[in-house]
């Protein structure tokens, strides 16, 4: 549908002044457009356009009244602020008008102003004249009054004379506070001079005070009410100096006291005094263990009077009980390092470590029930460091082992006394030679190491180790002495009477002693003897056993001589002989342990050069000689010329060329001695060649 000439007259002004509903109008007539277009296109709709018209009117003026409402709406509101709007102007220029005359009228009283600071300084030094007038009467009495304080203090009305002293630190303070406030600084050392008194008073008192506490464990028994007063008057200070302290804007000469903390340093400085900074007592012996037990007894009873009585004393923050109780752990650790510097003796060391480490927190000191359970010594920690501990120790382990290397050493000698003796040794009940040295070692050592037992673990097995160490030395220098021993036999053989016996009396010892280290062993579980101990055992073994086979080899050595000869061919007496000084050793060997006596027994590889020996005798060929000879050079290689020569002569049949042969072989095919190779043609002596019968002048047979 178009617009008419007019309608759009009348809309362009509009158009103009606002484009967007020109915009919308041409939106909405294009719809519209669109709409009708759509509905009546064909012929047959046109008799509902009047319906359609009726409905759109009803249409648009309901949406017109709601417009209007709004736009009814939105005017009042904006009349309503316009209105108040003019309000405000109204006022506004009302107050300008005011604050314009309040100005005129400041600027007429400008002049008056300067007469009202005169009246307030005025006001100011009245004030403090009349403040000053105020506590003249006190300044006046300031003297009388510190008489007055020093009589109390000499009565011990500690109560009383504190008031007055902190009556008359009030004033001077409360002077200096006023001076420091105003800038006059240069007045407050007339008044410091004024007030002087107070410091001899303040210290007069803090004296009393101290005293007081140093005495304090006979107090809380006797009569608490002294102690009971200086905690008091402690306090007293303390809640000065805090609130002193968070006024920050000044701070009285003297301040803080800190009363409480000093407290505590004459509590610890009499604990300490009283028990731990004596005289230098006897670091030895009874006097060190006199000197524990002492130590024992006062700080289990001095804790016990802190725990019954002075708590109660106390304010519960003071934590007394604690602050005593690591007092004397402290003193005590300390006083007992004091000690551990000194050079002590094995019995001393011992007697700190039993105290330090089992004594300490038994039942019988700080675990006793009366501290229970306030007192907990495992919150203390270690009264000596474990570094100290282990220190200790290895000082004790020291001591003990001189002490054992001693006690060995003097054992040694004894044993090698009583060989020289004009008995045998003694025998026990199943007749074997033995001595007292085995069971006074192993005892020895076994007592030490029991000891240590008492004190941890780790000193007996520090014990233990040691025990072990210095068995195996003595049993070296045991070796030694026996080596010894034997050479001096060999020079007279008559000496010692009954060296034989004690030779196997020192076997049955060293078996001995090898059946009884499992037993020094801590743990019961482990029984095995150490290699190197083992060694040493083994090494001594055969050594006596050397020594025994020399002393019968030293005996058979004339008979020797004689066997490989036609002498002893013919029917000698030399076997019977040999056979006799045999079974006296026998009757010897008999006194040894079965497993010694087993070492005595000849050795496999001994009798096969016996039977190697036969071979070579009972050859009935000789051509074959030299290639026996050098099978048994190759076996035995420590053979010497000397001994085939004389085997060579015993045959009686070898002639000179065939020796001739064999010695020129052995010197041709010189045998090195294989590693770990035992000598047995080295230790046999060749006899000396037979001399030739010969005639005076005449020719040698």
């Amino acid at each position: 549908m178009g617009m008419s000439a007019k309608d759009e007259r009348c809309a362009s002004p509009t158009d103009e002044e606002w484009p967007e509903v020109e915009k919308a109008e041409k939106l909405a007539r294009g719809a519209a457009l669109k709409w009708a277009s759509g509905v009546f296109y064909r012929p047959e709709k046109l008799e509902g356009l009047g319906h359609y018209r009726n409905r759109e009117t009803q249409r648009n003026s309901s949406i017109q009244s709601r417009l209007k409402s709004t736009v009814q709406s939105y005017l009042e509101g904006v009349s309503t602020g316009l209105e108040q709007l003019r309000s405000a102007v109204q006022e506004v220029q009302s107050v300008c008008q005011d604050m314009g005359a309040a100005r005129w009228a400041l600027l007429d009283c400008a002049d008056h102003f300067q007469d009202l600071q005169q009246m307030r300084a005025l006001m100011a030094e009245h004030v403090q004249l009349a403040s000053v007038v105020q506590v003249l009467p006190q300044l006046f009495s300031v003297h009388e009054v510190f008489s007055h304080a020093l009589q109390l203090l000499r009565g011990q009305h500690l109560l009383e004379a504190h008031a007055e002293l902190m009556m008359m630190e009030h004033l001077r303070d409360d002077i200096l506070s006023q001076l420091h406030l105003r800038g006059l600084s240069s007045a407050q050392a007339t008044v410091l001079s004024y007030f002087s008194c107070l410091q001899e008073l303040n210290e007069s008192l803090a004296k009393q005070l101290w005293s007081i506490v140093s005495s304090s464990l006979q107090l809380v028994r006797e009569d608490p009410v002294l102690f009971v007063t200086a905690i008091r008057i402690i306090e007293r200070e303390e809640k000065i100096d805090d609130t002193l302290l968070l006024d920050a804007t000044f701070l009285p000469p003297g301040r803080p006291k800190g009363w409480r903390q000093k407290f505590y340093h004459v509590l610890q400085e009499t604990i300490t005094a009283a028990h731990f900074n004596a005289i230098r007592m006897d670091a030895e012996g009874p006097g060190l263990a006199r000197h524990l037990a002492a130590l024992q007894r006062d700080i289990v009873s001095e804790l016990r009077v802190v725990k019954d009585l002075m708590v109660q004393c106390v304010p519960a923050h003071y934590n007394i009980l604690s602050v005593c109780t690591a007092t004397y752990h402290r003193a005590l650790s300390s006083h007992l390092q004091d000690i551990l510097r000194e050079d002590l003796d094995k019995q001393a060391l011992f007697l700190l470590l039993e105290w330090v480490l089992r004594m300490y927190p038994s039942p019988e000191v700080m675990g006793h029930p009366d501290l229970l359970p306030e007192v907990d010594v495992s919150s203390l920690g270690p009264l000596i460091s474990p570094e100290l501990v282990d220190q200790t120790e290895r000082k004790y382990v020291e001591k003990v082992k001189a002490s054992v290397i001693e006690w060995m050493q003097r054992t040694l000698e004894v044993e090698f006394k009583e060989w020289f003796r004009e008995e045998e040794p003694e025998m026990d009940h199943q007749g074997f030679f033995q001595s007292a040295l085995p069971v006074i070692v192993v005892q020895m050592l076994s007592e030490n190491i029991q000891v240590a037992s008492l004190i941890t673990d780790s000193l007996q097995q520090k014990v233990y180790n040691m025990a072990l160490e210095e068995l195996e030395a003595f049993l070296g220098r045991l070796r030694e002495v026996l080596v010894q021993c034997g050479k001096e036999h060999q020079k007279d053989r008559a000496v010692p009477k009954h060296y034989v016996p004690y030779l196997l009396a020192m076997l049955n010892n060293n078996l001995a002693l090898s059946s009884s280290i499992p037993s020094l062993h801590p743990n019961a579980a482990c029984r095995e003897v150490p290699a190197s101990l083992q060694v040493a055992l083994d090494k001594m073994q055969k050594k006596a056993c050397q020594l025994l086979l020399e002393e019968l080899l030293l005996d058979l050595q004339p008979f020797y001589v004689q066997l490989p000869s036609r002498k002893w061919l013919s029917g000698s007496q030399v076997v019977n002989s040999m056979c006799e000084v045999i079974d006296k050793y026998t009757k010897d060997f008999s006194h040894v342990r079965k497993p010694a006596f087993t070492g005595l027994d000849r050795s496999q590889q001994s009798l096969e050069a016996v039977f190697a020996l036969r071979e070579l005798i009972c050859l009935k060929d000789p051509a074959l000689l030299s290639l026996e000879v050098l099978g048994f050079i190759t076996k035995y290689p420590d053979v010497s010329d000397e001994h085939i020569s004389t085997l060579l002569d015993l045959r009686g049949d070898i002639s000179k060329d065939v020796r001739h042969v064999v010695l020129e072989m052995m010197a041709q095919n010189p045998q090195p001695l294989p590693e770990g190779y035992r000598p047995i043609f080295s230790t046999i002596l060749v006899p000396a060649p037979e001399l030739p019968f010969c005639l005076r002048k005449a020719k040698c047979a």
